[in-house]
C-alpha cells in the first residue's frame, strides 16, 4: 500500500494531516510506503489533479469519497468533511475508514 501525500510549501494542514496517517495506520496494524509531493505550481496541481493542500491519496485513491469526482485543480487550501464541520486535515476515522476500504489484504502478518 502506498499513501501519497500532496501538499503546497507552508500548508499549515500538512503536519496534522501526517500525523493522522501516522496514528491511523498505527491503529489499523497496517504499514504502508508514505510519499510526500511538494505541489509546485498551477500547472502541477492540474498535473496531479490536485484538489488542495493537503490531499491524501492511499494507492491513488483520494480518502474523501467526494473528493474522488473533483474536476477542479487549484493551489488553494482543502477542506475536509468532519462531524461538526469541515476542517483542514483529514481526520484519523476518515483515513481508517479509507485504510479500510483499501487496505484489507495488506494488513501486517496476513
Amino acid at each position: 500500500m502506498t499513501i501519497d501525500i500532496l501538499y503546497f510549501r507552508d500548508c499549515p494542514n500538512y503536519e496534522p494531516a501526517v500525523r493522522a496517517i501516522r496514528e491511523a495506520l498505527q491503529q489499523e496494524h497496517l504499514a504502508a510506503d508514505i510519499n510526500h509531493v511538494e505541489v509546485r505550481d498551477q500547472a502541477m496541481a492540474e498535473a496531479l489533479g490536485f484538489p488542495g493542500s493537503p490531499t491524501v491519496r492511499i494507492d491513488g485513491v483520494d480518502v474523501e469519497p467526494a473528493a474522488r469526482t473533483a474536476r477542479s485543480f487549484d493551489m488553494c487550501c482543502r477542506t475536509y468533511a468532519g462531524p461538526a464541520a469541515r476542517n483542514g486535515a483529514p481526520s484519523i476515522d476518515l483515513i481508517r475508514h479509507a485504510l479500510r476500504e483499501f487496505g484489507v489484504n495488506t494488513r501486517q502478518g496476513s
